[in-house]
């Protein structure tokens, strides 16, 4: 399926030369986004789907970004043009193919239960909240835009953060938000709120960290701006050539930060002095970037005084404080107090091995003894999830495999597939696995500890493995596989910093695993 070219409803000025790129089952037929260079064709992402299901017969046809693998003679996974040294490494964090992921998997806003918490600047003005999108005093094209979208009333985020970007006049803002929580769509709505479509002009700017992360803001652009046709919007990403002394007629400028600096700068394409509203999406992706930073900062320098800023980032290191606060000038700060986790509903417990195959041994005893809805299995390495994935589906069962050689949507599809139950296994490493919600998953087994880069117990990690089995009221189990004295130290410290006792299991002794079933 590949999704058709917009109609007369939002004018999209797109790289030239280029097919639609096919759109992932949840997105909505009716919007169109420029396709993304090197991203699959239509029968690619067919087959990233026809892979997974052949996944639960046999692994050894599974394709990574269409590179052949095989088993080795040992039921080891292993790519036949690749060196395998590169399969051993441990994976890299790639946090904006984690953004693109976790947007392409949600199909509804996360339920937030964090409080939030607004610092105002100025301590003496009121404090608004809404409850409603009535109160915003939105024109009648967005409001139907909004609810067009499927949002009833403003999520957390939304209540507090649309007062103070829709005020008079408009007001700056540092947000902290997580993916799901609503706030692309908050600053869209500030954005279309400013636009003048009279004056032929970009007159707001988003800065996106990646091509496929700005498609995915213009995809909700299109969508709030439905019933509002004469706003334009323009792509500034790699491929949209345009001839050399042109000015952009588009309202609405969205792109990525080296080919925005170039619009503003060396092209003059746009004039960055009659822009009214900045965006800077994902600064912690951002920063993660080379030169992202630098050019961010050289594109807000160019805009007006009174231009409006607004950043947002899931997560506040000193790094992205430093960052934010260089671009956004006498802020308002929404910041989410985080939910403490908590491990009170999860049965913890570790098995001693000797060895990979005595672990494996443990979790087929496991599997054997107790039934078990989903479950979720985290390696070190993609080597080891891959040798691991093989196997367990010579055992028959039904094993969906997460790697980060993947291309986004492939992963988009094998996450969709666990969902849906069409497999009862999800073999990953750590970088794949963040920000899958799936509600029947009642046991995660840590095939490896996790580690940080210098070999240290990474705490964050193991509550964020461990805690999806607790989620939604529900008990948890959570079985920790230890293989060697370096291991059993990961382990103790891990009790240690939660003050929690992990028990020790015999996967040989089958009463004692039924036992930790009821």
């Amino acid at each position: 399926m590949t999704a058709p070219s917009v109609g007369r409803e939002l004018g999209l000025l797109r790289p030239q030369g280029a097919h639609d790129r096919a759109a992932p089952a949840s997105e909505s037929a009716s919007t169109s986004v420029p396709p993304a260079p090197g991203t699959m064709a239509t029968d690619s992402w067919a087959l990233a789907v026809d892979e997974q299901e052949a996944a639960a017969e046999s692994l050894s046809n599974l394709h990574l970004k269409e590179e052949k693998i095989k088993p080795d003679a040992n039921g080891a996974v292993v790519k036949t043009n690749a060196n395998t040294e590169k399969a051993d490494e441990e994976e890299k964090e790639d946090r904006a193919a984690q953004s693109l992921l976790n947007k392409l998997i949600r199909s509804n806003l996360v339920d937030n239960t964090n409080q939030v918490e607004v610092l105002q600047r100025d301590p003496n003005s009121p404090l608004y909240s809404v409850k409603s999108f009535e109160e915003l005093r939105l024109k009648p094209q967005l409001l139907q835009g909004v609810y067009a979208m499927g949002f009833n009333r403003p999520s957390k985020i939304q209540e507090n953060a649309l007062p103070l970007m829709l005020a008079e006049p408009p007001q700056n803002l540092i947000a902290q938000s997580q993916s799901g929580t609503g706030k692309t769509a908050a600053f869209v709505l500030a954005m279309l709120s400013q636009v003048e479509p009279a004056n032929r002009y970009p007159q707001c700017l988003c800065l996106s960290p990646t091509y496929e992360l700005a498609l995915q803001t213009g995809k909700v652009i299109e969508q709030m701006g439905k019933f509002y046709p004469e706003l334009k919007l323009a792509y500034a990403v790699r491929g949209n050539k345009l001839e050399r002394g042109q000015k952009i007629s588009e309202h609405i400028v969205i792109g990525t930060p080296g080919t925005v600096l170039d619009w503003c700068s060396k092209l003059k394409f746009i004039d960055p002095k009659k822009i009214k509203v900045f965006v800077l999406d994902e600064a912690d992706v951002m920063i993660a970037t080379q030169g992202h930073q630098d050019q961010s900062i050289r594109i807000q320098r160019m805009l007006p005084k009174d231009c409006q800023m607004l950043l947002f980032s899931a997560t506040f290191e000193d790094s992205v404080w430093k960052f934010a606060q260089k671009v956004v000038p006498d802020p308002n700060i929404i910041k989410l107090k985080r939910e403490e986790e908590t491990l009170d509903t999860i049965k913890q417990y570790y098995v001693l091995c000797n060895n990979r195959d005595e672990k494996f041994q443990a979790l087929c005893n496991l599997y054997g003894a107790i039934t078990i809805a989903q479950a979720m299995i985290f390696c070190h390495t993609r080597k080891t999830a891959s040798w691991l994935a093989a196997e367990l589906s010579k055992e028959g069962h039904q094993v969906a495999l997460l790697s980060g050689e993947m291309m986004v949507e492939q992963r988009a599809a094998v996450i969709e597939r666990f969902r849906e139950g069409k497999e009862k296994v999800l073999v990953t490493t750590n970088v794949c696995a963040r920000g899958i919600d799936v509600e029947q998953v009642s046991v995660v087994i840590n095939f490896d500890l996790p580690v940080d880069k210098d070999g240290n117990p990474d705490n964050e990690t193991y509550l964020h493995r461990i805690g999806r089995t607790g989620r939604f009221g529900k008990r948890g189990l959570a079985v920790n596989m230890v293989d060697s004295k370096h291991s059993m130290n990961i382990l103790n410290r891990i009790q240690e910093h939660f003050n929690k006792k992990i028990e020790r299991l015999d996967t040989d002794d089958l009463d004692e695993i039924e036992k930790i079933a009821n």
